[in-house]
């Protein structure tokens, strides 16, 4: 009898101290595994996505405290360099996941925006998982973001134009509308009022030597926009960005003149003219 009063015992305490073990073990910290960053799906894991694209990420996940919150942050890393006409902006991400909230191991699979004004250059990718009991682990990468290739110009379309030769006298209203459109993005547009005897060509044709009807880098949409102005024949400034006056070389006179759509792209340099549109102007 006292025998197996000693083994019941035994068996109690035995199964007593690992309980007691097995309380005291710690939850581990999450743990989180980068597999793949890159460009998209078929590009895996190269590390590199492109402005106006997306971001790849995959990541495997194990929380045994189950996760709150999992967290993607995207910054620059050093000084970026202007590398095409767009005008670009400091990108970042800082992004906050709740959808695993409560999951021990899912596979994390997102995409992430670029924004089409994002600078080219050196980022640092980081992703944070916080579980529920206030453990955090993180793992981190270097990710490069550059332009994309762009072969293609844009295309102008103009809706609304003076007929061929007509005759505007001092303080009527010269018009011209339509559309400009890239399949990427667009970079800026320029509508000049040219005299003839300038002798001007196309890619010379700028705000410095002619008179402006419209200069822009602000449209409807990165890839579509619809324009329209105007210039009053004896006008002091034109329609530039910053107005100039309409003086000296490009000072309103009686004449043949032409009006040129310009556009570019905001990757490529790639750059589209209009036809000219050719007016009469008695000053």
């Amino acid at each position: 009898m006292n025998k197996k009063i000693i083994l019941i015992a035994i068996i109690l305490g035995a199964v007593t101290f690992f309980t007691a073990c097995n309380e005291d073990d710690p939850i581990a910290k999450p743990e989180v595994t980068i597999l793949e960053l890159g460009q998209g799906d078929s590009h895996g894991n190269d590390h590199i996505a492109i402005v106006g694209g997306d971001v790849h990420i995959e990541a495997e996940i194990i929380a045994e405290g189950k996760i709150n919150i999992v967290q993607v942050r995207i910054h620059p890393e050093g000084e970026h360099e202007e590398e095409s006409d767009h005008e670009h902006e400091e990108w970042e991400i800082d992004t906050t996941y709740t959808k695993f909230s409560g999951l021990i191991d899912p596979v994390f699979h997102e995409h992430i925006d670029i924004d089409i004004s994002a600078e080219p250059g050196d980022y640092h990718f980081d992703i944070v998982v916080t579980d529920m009991l206030g453990y955090q682990s993180s793992a981190e990468a270097e990710l490069e973001i550059i332009l994309p290739n762009d072969a293609v110009a844009p295309e102008i379309n103009v809706l609304s134009a003076p007929s061929n030769n007509q005759t505007f006298n001092n303080g009527e209203s010269i018009s011209i509308s339509g559309t400009v459109s890239d399949d990427k993005a667009l970079g800026g547009m320029y509508i000049g009022l040219v005299r003839e005897d300038q002798n001007l060509s196309d890619a010379e044709i700028d705000a410095t030597n002619t008179i402006t009807i419209l200069h822009t880098h602000d449209f409807d949409s990165y890839t579509l926009h619809n324009f329209s102005s105007s210039i009053t024949v004896g006008a002091a400034q034109d329609n530039n960005i910053t107005p100039k006056d309409i003086t000296g070389d490009i000072a309103w006179q009686s004449g043949n003149y032409y009006i040129l759509v310009k556009c570019k792209d905001a990757f490529g340099g790639n750059r589209t003219f209009s036809e000219h549109y050719p007016i009469t102007i008695n000053y």
